[in-house]
């Protein structure tokens, strides 16, 4: 069987965007971009929901125009080719090797998790408490960075039951991200 793991950044004060919507503020250095590659090169499927699809499909396929940050340039292609799910109620197509799903959302999360896809969930609130609130994620991968955003987006909007996570790895990257990796507790 196949997992979806949520990849997210956040804030210490935890937060996923500023108060304004900014997503300026991770720090990608050297390490944590290395990891970061080797995480989405294990994925078979990226997954989104329609505000952080919004978000990525605007900068991606067209990265070099506005970057030269290596993580960047990296990336790019990688996300180019990769096979993606939106997760969206308005969205009805979308380009570059996407699916969207827009019924019987967990059913088919399921199906593709049943098909041994390994989905990495990129960011996201409302999608991530969703699928929480549905026991689909196995795995979470939360990328604290050293900046306080004062408010915003916190990493989960629905949950509204209390869930228990076992922490399986912590990690520092370029001396300032600190990851903590947590799989749902039995």
């Amino acid at each position: 069987m196949g997992k979806i793991t949520h990849f997210v950044h956040q804030s210490l004060d935890g937060f996923i965007e500023g108060p304004n919507g900014e997503f300026d503020w991770p720090r990608m250095g050297s390490e944590l971009s290395a990891y970061s590659q080797a995480l989405t090169g294990g994925a078979d499927i990226f997954l989104y929901g329609r505000k952080v699809w919004d978000m990525m499909s605007g900068f991606w396929p067209r990265a070099e125009e506005f970057s030269t940050h290596e993580h960047d340039l990296a990336f790019a292609p990688v996300w180019r080719k990769a096979s993606k799910v939106v997760v969206s109620s308005t969205l009805t197509e979308a380009d570059w090797n996407t699916r969207v799903i827009n019924t019987d959302i967990v059913e088919q999360l399921t199906a593709l998790k049943n098909s041994r896809a390994n989905l990495l969930l990129f960011g996201g609130a409302t999608l991530a408490g969703f699928l929480t609130e549905h026991q689909l994620i196995d795995e979470y991968q939360i990328f604290v960075h050293p900046v306080v955003l004062g408010g915003g987006q916190r990493v989960f909007t629905t949950p509204q039951q209390r869930f228990d996570l076992a922490l399986t790895e912590t990690r520092t990257f370029d001396s300032q991200v600190v990851l903590l990796r947590h799989e749902r507790a039995n």
